[in-house]
């Protein structure tokens, strides 16, 4: 199913929901804060660094880190698969490779590489849904961290290790570490919308929950103004 088949649905649970019914989105009953990784990068000197994250629809995670302290961009996009089909209408199909992703760029000097992988483990998705986050199937909703360099992927795979072990969750983490793939930007409409459609219903749902559990869980990293595209300009 995809976002857009799931709105159909959304809209009858809504319509129950005002009549009695009790919805808990499932971001609400899944976010707790992980333990920081046991291996992380020393502090940063550069001001600009990337990492390139994947956890289910961009539109969620996109937010999440457009409102953590030290990241100056989030972009919606694609990763894992050729230029040539990063494009949303042909990646829905699950065959091109991709997932959708998030490149954030952030100053290491304010927040770690391993920091934002806390984050990501601990609000912005659920690691061990294999090929599917909530209502969205297909390996384009995959878990995934694509490296920029080999010390990234040391530390992702050191850490995706080191909850395991301590069986941070109930089930094992399917998260793939992903090196090598290029990023490529999503249309101009994917960027920023789950602040310019905060009354969607799986916005509501499934992403402001998100928001509202960085704000809860990290409230020394939380930003309440979001660093978006349209305002830095970092589309490309």
């Amino acid at each position: 199913m995809t976002k857009r088949g799931f709105a159909v649905s959304v809209t009858a649970l809504l319509l129950l929901a005002s009549v009695g019914w009790r919805i808990v989105p499932s971001a609400a009953e899944s976010a707790r804060v992980v333990p920081a990784p046991a291996l992380e990068e020393p502090p940063g000197q550069a001001t600009s660094e990337t990492a390139v994250l994947a956890g289910g629809c961009f539109w969620g995670v996109q937010g999440v880190f457009q409102h953590v302290e030290g990241v100056t961009s989030a972009v919606s996009g694609y990763a894992g698969g050729d230029k040539a089909t990063a494009e949303y209408e042909r990646i829905g199909s699950g065959r091109t490779g991709h997932a959708e992703s998030v490149r954030i760029t952030y100053d290491s000097r304010k927040i770690s590489y391993g920091r934002l992988l806390q984050i990501y483990f601990s609000v912005a998705h659920d690691p061990t849904q294999l090929n599917r986050q909530g209502p969205d199937i297909g390996t384009q909703y995959r878990s995934a961290i694509f490296p920029a360099d080999a010390d990234q992927a040391r530390i992702a795979q050191t850490y995706i290790a080191q909850l395991d072990q301590a069986k941070v969750f109930a089930r094992a983490i399917v998260t793939r570490v992903e090196p090598g793939r290029a990023f490529y930007p999503a249309e101009a409409y994917h960027q920023d919308y789950l602040t310019l459609n905060p009354n969607e219903p799986y916005i509501v749902l499934y992403d402001l929950p998100k928001i509202a559990n960085l704000k809860r869980l990290f409230a020394d990293l939380y930003r309440a103004e979001p660093m978006l595209v349209a305002k830095t300009g970092t589309s490309n």
